[in-house]
């Protein structure tokens, strides 16, 4: 009796069956990944799953982590064509971010959001021109970024002129706008001084992508925005968090700001 295993064509047979049977599961796989309606109800499911079930889109994937780079590139392709695997991937990402803090719903983490500016540089930028307002915007960032970083903060984005910075602490986001604003003090370029103002706020931002958005962060905002050339602002909110201790505030009689609630109170730090 001949041995099936020792016989060319036998060999040949079976090797052939068995690519057969790969391509046709290749292609049930192909096919069911393709499918419109399991790509949609992929997508319905990851309203089931933690973090943020829009998670892809142009606003959550902006930031520069691996996580946000790789959605970008699994969003894109989705785009061109719908794929149960593209969904499958985007979930995994979207739970990935939800555990790990990158992305949540609003009201999971409580944070101090800093922004900061300075008073009149477009003015002064127009006649001193591009060259010395790049030179002195890299004096300033240097001069900010380093007391942020000093008290466990971290740069959000850098907005132009100024930046927006999350700390976990609130009298640490106060410090180091003290301690920027002091720092910012001490450039001087060809005669000039900028003056950088800036504004504490408290509250419970929501993350997505690389970027802090939400009411409180608005409010943050509005805050800086009424400070003065020098000037460090908080509110009511960071008032309450600081305690006692060796910062001393003042209230701020006359605030008015738009898009800020009529009843907030801030509070100038007295350096």
């Amino acid at each position: 009796m001949s041995d099936p295993t020792r016989d060319p064509e036998a060999q040949a047979g079976a090797s052939a069956s068995r690519r057969a049977t790969l391509a046709r599961l290749g292609q049930a796989l192909r096919d069911s990944d393709e499918s419109p309606k399991l790509a949609v109800a992929a997508k319905l499911a990851r309203e089931l799953l933690p973090g943020d079930s829009e998670f892809g889109d142009a606003l959550s994937t902006a930031g520069t982590q691996p996580s946000q780079q790789l959605g970008r590139r699994l969003s894109a392709l989705s785009a061109e064509s719908p794929s149960v695997l593209g969904e499958v991937g985007l979930s995994a990402l979207q739970v990935w971010e939800a555990i790990s803090g990158e992305g949540g719903a609003e009201g999971e983490r409580e944070l101090a959001i800093l922004f900061t500016d300075l008073v009149d540089f477009s003015k002064w930028s127009l006649k001193a021109g591009d060259t010395a307002a790049v030179e002195l915007l890299r004096r300033v960032g240097t001069a900010i970024e380093q007391p942020v970083e000093r008290n466990h903060g971290t740069i959000v984005k850098r907005l132009g002129d100024g930046l927006m910075a999350a700390f976990d602490d609130p009298r640490q986001a106060v410090e180091a706008a003290v301690e920027a604003g002091r720092a910012v003090d001490q450039v001087d370029l060809d005669g000039y001084r900028p003056r950088m103002r800036a504004g504490v706020h408290m509250g419970r931002p929501r993350r997505i992508g690389g970027d802090y958005l939400g009411t409180d962060v608005n409010i943050a905002a509005r805050v800086a925005d009424a400070a003065r050339g020098g000037e460090v602002l908080v509110s009511a909110t960071v008032r309450e968090r600081l305690g006692d201790g060796t910062l001393r505030l003042k209230r701020r009689r006359l605030f008015r700001a738009k898009g800020a609630p009529r009843d907030l109170a801030v509070y100038a730090v007295k350096v």
